[in-house]
């Protein structure tokens, strides 16, 4: 089945990837990502729905992140026809983000990183809506990903192989969580994404990329995102 998807879902991320060396993301797996600060309970929640400007300051930049990032310029949205094979789940879901659901929410903003010079990134999207809205968006699609172990889809007449897997989310951040690992697979090359979302009151904040980069920079992005002052 062809459905037209959203680039700014999971399978957005398919496209940017198809230029990634092989196992380019082990190029910071083996150097040990800091450990996350350590907190005594959950961030107060804010159910105050910001706008889009005001998700756009909450945003981590070079200085929060540290020498060797530099942010790459954001390209504008765009829909592509992506075939998805072996995932019902997701083929299901196609219609609905394309329709604008999920994490097209209309108060977003999204920072992305690369590190070092190399094709190793991060990125950051910070969403605001109801605490209902958020949950039930990006719950769907963590359910539909993480439902599927193996999959298959076309972009752009190139087939990609790809593998999820289900991660617990980090605890004792936000109201709710949630993680996973993705392995996409094109020829010789392999690329290897985590994803994990949190959602604190009307706040949905998802970090991707790198593995060791998600585990390095996740507290503070929530940090930052959840200051009220």
């Amino acid at each position: 089945m062809r459905v037209r998807v959203a680039t700014t879902t999971i399978l957005g991320i398919t496209t940017a990837l198809l230029a990634v060396p092989a196992c380019s993301t082990n190029s910071v797996g083996t150097e040990p990502a800091s450990a996350p600060s350590a907190r005594t309970g959950k961030p107060a929640s804010n159910l105050t729905v910001l706008s889009s400007a005001a998700l756009e300051t909450r945003l981590l930049d070079e200085s929060d992140l540290g020498s060797g990032y530099l942010r790459k310029p954001e390209r504008p949205a765009q829909h592509d026809d992506v075939t998805v094979i072996g995932c019902p789940a997701l083929n299901e879901l196609g219609s609905d983000v394309a329709a604008g659901g999920s994490l097209t929410f209309p108060r977003k903003a999204k920072a992305s990183f690369t590190y070092n010079g190399s094709a190793v990134e991060v990125s950051e999207e910070l969403y605001s809506d109801s605490a209902n809205k958020l949950s039930d968006g990006i719950g769907r699609i963590f359910e539909a990903m993480t439902g599927c172990p193996t999959y298959q889809v076309v972009a752009a007449g190139t087939p990609i192989d790809m593998a999820s897997q289900k991660l617990a989310p980090p605890r004792g951040l936000g109201d709710e969580g949630w993680s996973q690992l993705l392995t996409f697979s094109t020829g010789a090359r392999s690329t290897v994404v985590k994803q994990t979302a949190i959602r604190a009151g009307s706040l949905l904040l998802v970090v991707s990329g790198s593995p060791a980069l998600v585990d390095r920079h996740l507290d503070k992005a929530l940090d930052k995102a959840t200051a009220t002052s």
